[in-house]
């Protein structure tokens, strides 16, 4: 079976993940939908977009696969993350886990998602009625008022991946 975690700017196909992830041994999967939300903090969100530095992300959506293997070896996963330009309600990512239980489906699914959040270099810009602003880092801890990281920044998340 080959890898399904990529980096898209297309509409999100969650039965394209459903179905990377279905298998005989399976009992169960389970899926994560990440959705642009209207209101955030009190703030009528217009839409978003999302940009990536592509190969980085990449990288990590496998790396955050291969932390799952390691820890639920049963599971199989899949995960998809869109950039550009999204609407209210349009799907930003999308997650598939299987394994030949459940509760090991649910725990992988959420662990992927807060490791996305963590390490994988994808930051958003949020349009509101009366303003916008680039907010940085999926855990919203860090901004970038140029609407990306700075290319040192980059390259230390880059050095980091290889320590």
């Amino acid at each position: 079976m080959s890898e399904l975690f990529k980096i898209t700017k297309t509409p999100i196909e969650v039965n394209e993940l459903i179905m990377h992830v279905t298998r005989r041994k399976a009992g169960a999967i389970t899926t994560f939908i990440g959705t642009v939300r209207e209101w955030t903090n009190g703030k009528k969100t217009l839409r978003l977009t999302y940009e990536a530095y592509i190969p980085m992300a990449e990288s990590m959506l496998r790396q955050i696969g291969q932390e799952m293997k390691n820890r639920w070896p049963d599971t199989e996963a899949a995960i998809v993350h869109r950039i550009g330009t999204l609407e209210i309600t349009d799907i930003a990512v999308a997650i598939a886990v299987s394994s030949p239980h459940r509760k090991v489906a649910y725990e992988a699914n959420e662990y992927a998602i807060e490791r996305i959040k963590e390490i994988v270099p994808i930051w958003k810009k949020e349009y509101w009625e009366d303003g916008e602003a680039w907010i940085g880092d999926q855990l919203e801890t860090v901004s970038y008022p140029e609407g990306k990281p700075s290319d040192l920044l980059l390259a230390e998340k880059e050095g980091d991946q290889h320590d």
